[in-house]
C-alpha cells in the first residue's frame, strides 16, 4: 500500500496533482512481545500496521504507540513497511536507542525474511546488487538508478518451488526503502500481493504482501553477546 506517512503539500493537492493521503484500515491484531529485557524488546509487528504514526490524524495507530502503552520507555530504532509483518527491535530508553541505531548504521544487524514470489526462480541462490533511488514522480515508489541510486545488496535462496511461484529466504545487506520489493521485481519475480511493484495478476494472487521478517541478530548493547530473535512466517 502507499505510504500513509507521505502527504502532498497544499499546492499539489489544490491543483489535483496528487491523490488524498491513504487512510490505513484498523488492524486489531496485537503486537506480540517475543523478548524483553531492561535495554530492548523484540516484537512481532502484524501486517497492515504502521511502525510509527502517519501524518494524517486517522493514521496515528502504530506499532510503537501500542508498545508504549505497556513499556513507556519504548523508542523506535528501525521500521518495517506497513504491509510487511515480522520481527522488529525496539529500544528501551535513549541510551539503548543510540546504541542500537549505531549497530544498524554499521550494518552489524543481520536480518532474514521469507517471501513468496511470482514465477519459478531458476537459480537456487544468488545476489541482487542494484542501486536504489526515490522515484519522485511516483512517490512513495523507489526505482533502480545506476546514476543517482544508493548501493543496495540482497542475497536470496530458494527454499522451494511450486507451479508459478517460489518461496525464498532473503538476506538484505543494506536497508534501502522498499529494497526487497524492488530488487525482486528487477529479478523478474515480484512479491505476491505487492501493490507497488507487481502487475495486477501478481497483486491479486495473494490476500496480503507475502513478505515477513523472520530473524534479527545483533550484538546486545549491554554485554555485546549476540542476541538472535525468531518470528516464523505465517505463510
Amino acid at each position: 500500500m502507499s505510504d500513509p506517512g507521505w502527504e502532498p503539500n497544499q499546492g499539489q493537492e489544490e491543483n489535483g496533482a496528487c491523490p488524498p493521503p491513504y487512510l490505513v484500515p484498523h488492524n486489531p491484531k496485537p503486537v506480540g512481545i517475543i523478548y524483553q529485557d531492561p535495554a530492548l524488546l523484540l516484537v512481532h509487528k502484524p501486517d497492515l500496521l504502521l511502525s510509527v504514526p502517519g501524518r494524517h490524524p486517522q493514521n496515528r495507530d502504530c506499532m510503537i504507540r501500542r508498545v508504549q502503552k505497556q513499556y513507556d520507555d519504548a523508542l523506535v530504532v528501525h521500521r518495517l513497511d506497513l504491509d510487511t509483518s515480522g520481527i522488529m527491535v525496539v529500544a528501551r530508553g535513549k541510551t539503548s536507542q543510540v546504541a542500537l541505531s549505531k549497530l544498524f548504521q554499521e550494518r552489524r544487524v543481520h536480518k532474514r525474511y521469507r517471501a513468496w514470489v511470482s514465477g519459478e526462480v531458476a537459480a537456487d541462490s544468488g545476489s541482487i546488487d542494484l542501486p536504489i533511488a526515490p522515484d519522485w514522480q511516483r512517490r512513495p515508489r523507489q526505482r533502480i538508478c545506476k546514476e543517482k541510486g544508493k548501493a543496495a545488496l540482497t542475497h536470496y535462496r530458494v527454499l522451494r518451488r511450486e507451479p508459478g511461484r517460489s518461496y525464498l529466504e532473503l538476506n538484505p545487506i543494506t536497508g534501502r526503502s522498499h529494497q526487497l520489493r524492488i530488487h525482486l521485481q528487477a529479478l523478474g519475480h515480484p512479491i505476491l500481493g505487492c501493490d507497488l511493484y507487481a502487475p495486477s495478476p501478481v497483486l491479486g494472487s495473494a490476500p496480503r504482501l507475502m513478505l515477513h521478517a523472520t530473524l534479527i541478530a545483533f550484538p546486545h548493547p549491554l554485554h555485546g553477546r549476540e542476541l538472535v530473535g525468531h518470528c516464523p512466517a505465517p505463510f
